[in-house]
């Protein structure tokens, strides 16, 4: 852990106990992350994170009961903290519906484990976390949508410079990358970032880089 890096408390959800062993130990193991409770479905979820406060939670998408899109959809309804999906299955109609839940990530199971410390950190921070591997399949799925994209009337009221901060989000930069690329402090760029959500009805950065595939503010890779 840096010297600046914050203690990371983590829920992890998923039915499978060794799974749910498998990725305590990985965190455990690690500086900075502390698993502080688990769930074998997503029904438990809103109690444990009454009960635990962490300030993430891993959620996986395939559960009997309640899976990860609806408990997410739930969590963000109730304002609760940021949640990070986890799944096996590379499957673009499982992405983009946890992104649309309200996911501030996502990330395969089968990534190294250093990528998931680095995505559990980066959406417990207030950032979004693509896997790499997926990143280009949504760009590629919302492309080739049926209906094409309109310009939002939203976007009317989105400055220049919004619209910069918007387009950086939306190809994967940091804060601190994306006020080196644009040549302004951080503190600007969370000024922005805070004033392009309130503008476009946002609620995190997974839905702002969803909202710029949709409205071809970038293009595939």
């Amino acid at each position: 852990m840096t010297a600046v890096e914050q203690v990371v408390t983590a829920l992890i959800v998923d039915d499978q106990e060794l799974v749910r062993s498998g990725l305590t130990l990985i965190l455990q193991r690690q500086h900075g992350v502390v698993v502080v409770g688990e769930c074998t479905d997503g029904d438990e979820v809103p109690d444990a994170v009454q009960r635990h406060r962490p300030d993430v939670v891993v959620m996986d998408l395939r559960m009997k009961r309640v899976d990860g899109i609806e408990a997410t959809r739930r969590l963000c309804d109730i304002g609760g903290p940021p949640v990070l999906a986890l799944t096996t299955f590379n499957d673009d109609e499982l992405l983009s519906g946890v992104l649309r839940a309200g996911a501030a990530g996502f990330v395969l199971k089968d990534s190294p484990a250093e990528e998931l410390i680095r995505a559990v950190h980066a959406v417990a921070s207030g950032n979004g976390f693509l896997d790499p591997a997926v990143t280009a399949r949504i760009l590629t799925a919302y492309r080739s949508a049926a209906a094409p994209a309109r310009p939002s009337p939203a976007l009317d009221g989105v400055t220049p410079r919004e619209k910069d901060v918007l387009t950086l989000i939306a190809r994967g930069r940091t804060n601190s990358e994306i006020a080196h690329e644009l040549g302004i402090s951080a503190l600007t760029v969370k000024t922005h970032i805070g004033r392009i959500f309130t503008k476009l009805g946002l609620r995190d950065r997974a839905s702002a880089i969803v909202f710029a595939y949709d409205h071809r503010i970038v293009s595939s890779p």
